[in-house]
């Protein structure tokens, strides 16, 4: 779309007053967001809009119009669907045919975000794209996964609710960073757009609309997690949970969905089975959707999933690396392991507070970890 165009839809959407479905009222009213904004004799936003525009260029952030190509697909069957996104990352990933939501508690549990991750870690590896809101807890988890997957390059969206230039909270700036490298982060919010307890759950309704389904891991029955699945049940989009413990409050939500028919998820295989049936109507139904993505193979989801050796003991990986720490590449050849099943257990152990990472690939054991060997 030309770059007037393209103004007047953020000067329009910067007017007070005017949300998403007010904005498409007006197109519907008056013909273009040029002619909506003459009728409402708001000089001020275009200027701003020019603002906008001019610090998108300058922090690389793409902007797209609800009438672009690129624009996804999923998201225009919203009646509220931003008529503007930004983005900084990679645009390929928009219409990706094969998408899975990760939400769940900010106050996870270490077993919740273990979960979290090694979902998501096994998601990506089957080409399932994963799609969550940076939140701290089992959102951040879900990333982490993702991006350790296919040899630490997987891709992921973090769908944010404050501009695209800033990292909320602070905590995941590192997670942040790798996305912007690996996968795409997006808003609907214009770039310095700081955080604000608002504009969270709005941004959950694009969460749901760009996935193909949504997983909880931890929810209480008032998170934001549970606004996002019931989202996604209005938008006819399949729903999992994973059980836990009828004691813990956090965990309250997940089990009420399973209750009311959600699909009980205690792998990414039980994820992949259902997608499975539902990959080819996807693909169908979006003609945009990047087919050089590789469809889900039923034969081999089970083998993605679960590996045929033995599965790695903590203690096995935590001698290995020792009290002087290890190059990542040097504790596979010395583990003599499928790569993919020590980074997930790295990433468990990370999780656990056992290990960090520094810089490059670089491997060593924190106070914990030492004690564990000694």
């Amino acid at each position: 779309m030309s770059n007037e165009n393209l103004i007047y839809d953020i000067a329009l959407m910067s007017t007070a007053g005017i949300g998403p479905v007010t904005f498409y009222k007006l197109i519907k009213k008056y013909g273009s967001s040029k002619e909506a904004l003459n009728f409402q004799k708001n000089t001020d936003a275009l200027s701003e809009a020019e603002r906008i525009i001019k610090l998108a260029q300058k922090k690389d952030i793409t902007i797209l119009s609800y009438m672009d190509k690129e624009y996804p697909i999923l998201l225009k069957e919203l009646n509220d669907a931003p008529p503007v996104l930004y983005l900084k990352g990679r645009t390929d990933l928009l219409n990706y045919p094969a998408n899975i939501a990760i939400v769940g508690a900010r106050n996870a549990s270490l077993i919740g975000r273990k979960i979290a991750s090694r979902l998501a870690y096994d998601l990506t590896n089957a080409d399932v794209l994963v799609i969550s809101g940076l939140a701290r807890g089992i959102d951040a988890s879900a990333h982490k996964g993702a991006l350790y997957a296919k040899n630490q390059n997987g891709p992921t969206i973090a769908v944010l609710g404050t501009g695209v230039d800033v990292c909320y909270p602070s905590e995941n700036q590192e997670t942040y960073n790798q996305i912007l490298i690996q996968g795409t982060v997006i808003s609907e919010y214009p770039p310095e757009t700081e955080a604000n307890i608002q504009n969270f759950p709005r941004r959950n309704r694009i969460i749901s609309a760009l996935s193909n389904g949504v997983t909880v891991v931890e929810a209480s029955l008032n998170s934001g997690s549970l606004i996002t699945a019931h989202l996604a049940l209005e938008q006819n989009k399949e729903i999992f949970a994973v059980p836990a413990s009828p004691f813990e409050n956090r965990s309250a939500g997940s089990n009420k969905l399973i209750k009311e028919g959600a699909v009980l998820t205690e792998s990414a295989e039980d994820i992949l089975n259902v997608l499975a049936f539902t990959q080819n109507r996807i693909l169908r139904a979006n003609p945009n959707a990047n087919l050089n993505a590789k469809k889900l193979d039923n034969d081999k989801k089970t083998v993605i999933i679960r590996e045929k050796e033995e599965k790695l003991t903590s203690p096995d990986i935590l001698k290995c690396i020792g009290s002087n720490g290890l190059e990542q590449d040097e504790l596979i050849r010395t583990l003599k392991r499928a790569p993919s099943e020590v980074m997930s257990e790295l990433t468990e152990l990370e999780f656990e507070g056992l290990i960090v990472r520094k810089s490059g690939s670089f491997i060593s054991l924190t106070k914990e970890g030492l004690k564990k060997i000694s």
